[in-house]
């Protein structure tokens, strides 16, 4: 019988997944209010899903100026870290895996969400025609609206900010995950530094490739020694999409250098995030391959892989694992329907975002379904 890549075991630190399916990062903005908590009906979200070989949270916020969406859960609060415990203990009861991605969205804010704070960034630039998910402002109505102005961070804010990483990364295993992912990507606050057209800093954290990296290497360290352990820390990239207005000049050059610096660093993994969109510029394969040179590590791909494009990432050597996400959504199940070939269900896209259990944890399995 020919052994189906998708269902080869992979070591990943101290952990065995079983299987090569990663649940990745999905906003649903149903924590609990007021104090952005992670709540039983999360908890139940992500254990009908521990089956992945991987499941990575939702994005979760470090401090409450790095939150840009209505009612995302935080992990800075005790309150915070008890709410995800239950989530932890959830999907651990039945056998799964989960990491905790830890975000700072930076210029991709709103003054509404942050008490009336400016959003901090790399830089002045505003993220013109970016939107952001609000609570509702004067009529109440939860919505859709264009990012503030931010302000650059100085560097003592920036030493802080890291220290908010160190603290939200002890929080997490305190939490009960078996470890943390940064979200470097999607135009949020470390791609801000990152990506040359998003920071016009004239400091050492600004200007050359060098210093546009490193905010990335602090960040990247603090979180290490938050976890204890380089091999609990992922970091999310996403070279090619130029989402949310960050676009890099020369990003084949400058994520090959970031693949180097977290290889020396000995990070767990690297996800990149590719464009998911129509009509989306392709990641070339040979600048996956280059990818796969610049770091020896457990590599992550996501961005609308079908089971057999999957099957063939991980066949051709450059991918290790692969990230399916909005099928998640609607199959709790999804790698038995992966296995069997069986028809995947599709999601209601007006339940993405809030609301309660419909279109959360209402999905049913096969099995479920058929009975």
């Amino acid at each position: 019988m020919i052994q189906d890549p998708l269902f080869q075991p992979l070591r990943l630190g101290a952990l065995t997944l079983p299987n090569r399916i990663v649940m990745p990062p999905m906003t649903r903005s149903r924590a609990s209010q007021p104090g952005d908590v992670a709540n039983d009906l999360m908890a139940a979200y992500y254990a009908q899903r521990a089956s992945a070989g991987l499941i990575v949270s939702e994005g979760t916020t470090i401090a409450p100026l790095g939150k840009g969406y209505a009612w995302t859960p935080g992990i800075y609060t005790p309150d915070q870290v008890a709410g995800w415990r239950k989530v932890t203990d959830a999907v651990h009861a039945v056998g799964g895996r989960i990491f905790a991605q830890l975000w700072h969205v930076g210029r991709l804010s709103h003054t509404s969400l942050l008490g009336g704070q400016q959003p901090v960034s790399s830089s002045p630039v505003q993220a013109k025609g970016v939107n952001v998910f609000i609570a509702g402002e004067g009529d109440g109505v939860p919505g859709f609206v264009e990012t503030s102005e931010p302000r650059a961070l100085t560097i003592d804010e920036i030493r802080d900010v890291v220290d908010q990483y160190r603290a939200a990364a002890r929080n997490a295993i305190e939490a009960g995950f078996d470890g943390v992912e940064l979200h470097g990507a999607n135009g949020y606050l470390v791609n801000q530094f990152i990506d040359s057209q998003a920071n016009t800093r004239t400091d050492a954290y600004g200007g050359s490739l060098e210093n546009r990296l490193r905010f990335l290497d602090d960040v990247t360290q603090a979180l290490i020694e938050g976890a204890g352990d380089a091999s609990r820390v992922g970091i999310r990239l996403a070279p090619l999409t130029t989402l949310n207005g960050c676009v890099d000049d020369d990003p084949e050059t400058t994520y090959l250098a970031a693949a180097r610096l977290l290889a020396g660093l000995g990070v767990g993994y690297i996800h990149i995030a590719e464009a998911d969109w129509d009509d989306a510029p392709l990641m070339p394969v040979e600048f996956k391959q280059k990818l796969r040179a610049a770091y020896p590590g457990v590599l992550i791909y996501a961005g609308r892989y079908t089971a057999e494009r999957a099957r063939e990432a991980i066949a051709a050597g450059w991918a290790d694992l692969v990230a399916f996400g909005r099928p998640f959504v609607a199959n709790p199940d999804l790698p038995e329907r992966l296995r069997t070939g069986a028809p995947l269900a599709l999601h209601d896209r007006n339940t993405l975002f809030g609301g309660g259990a419909r279109g959360l944890t209402d999905y049913p399995t096969l099995a479920a379904a058929a009975a």
